[in-house]
């Protein structure tokens, strides 16, 4: 199954006034990570759920997505949509994915419409990383590598392959879908943002469960079309860990080599 035809829901039905849900909705198993579907499709498809109820001239500006427990594959689940509050410029809103009468992703989303202002801060930011000519870094490997990485093509310019005991905790490289879809918007975005892993899985010495609890994106607007084929530069690196618990950050640019996002996790580690 692609990504396209997981990020493209079916209409949400009626709730309430402010309130619009969807059931039945199935991940297939070569989405899988683990004992759980990829958060990064899961993330994609609450956030397409919440866009069908948004005035196209808001554009998304934050993204907070917390991965509350597993949500199984090839089982049916339902997401329904809350609108928090819609004012002159943003617009607040709320998803909730449950399976079984269990909760397991809740994600937020705030959308603005552009104004006129004169501040103005460029973000000079470049990455100076050579674009690859192809794909380079985890090869599939069975009951090893997830599942859901066959759909992306990652190259790794700095950093580690993970549970092989480096003393790195950075990510540097690019990423795109293996199969493009037909077109790039938020969904994808947010879908392949994820598809890295953890900055601390390569400094463990033996395969480990880890998982993402929280997980913040900013987006960055406005910005120059992408087309579906593009590389994006991902550069990612660990704040602080302890206790268990990692703290990572990361930043997005598209072919221009302009970002386009921000990206915040708070990752739990089980080595």
């Amino acid at each position: 199954m692609t990504v396209d035809s997981l990020l493209t829901l079916p209409a949400l039905d009626a709730v309430s006034d402010n309130s619009w849900k969807v059931d039945n909705l199935i991940i297939p198993k070569n989405w899988g990570q683990g004992r759980t579907a990829f958060g990064g499709i899961t993330a994609g498809m609450l956030y397409s759920a919440i866009r069908q109820q948004v005035e196209e001239s808001r554009v998304l500006r934050s993204f907070t997505t917390n991965f509350v427990g597993p949500l199984s594959l090839d089982e049916p689940f339902s997401i329904e949509v809350t609108k928090l509050r819609e004012g002159k410029n943003v617009s607040q809103f709320i998803a909730h994915a449950t399976q079984q009468g269990k909760s397991c992703i809740f994600v937020q989303a705030c959308f603005g419409i552009g104004r006129k202002s004169g501040i103005r801060v460029e973000n000079t930011e470049i990455h100076g990383m050579p674009e690859p000519t192809k794909a380079k870094f985890i090869p599939q490997i069975p009951k090893v590598t997830p599942k859901f990485l066959r759909h992306f093509d990652l190259a790794i310019d700095a950093g580690g392959i993970p549970f092989t005991r480096k003393k790195d905790s950075i990510y540097h490289g690019f990423m795109r879908f293996k199969q493009p879809p037909a077109s790039i918007n938020d969904a994808h975005i947010i879908t392949l943002i994820d598809a890295w892993p953890p900055t601390l899985l390569q400094m463990m010495k033996f395969p480990a469960p880890a998982s993402t609890v929280s997980w913040n994106i900013e987006f960055i607007h406005p910005h120059k079309p992408v087309s579906p084929t593009d590389w994006f530069a991902y550069k990612a690196h660990t704040r602080q860990a302890a206790d268990g618990y990692g703290h990572t950050e990361a930043t997005i640019w598209d072919k221009h080599n302009e970002v386009i996002a921000i990206s915040r996790q708070t990752v739990a580690v089980f080595d």
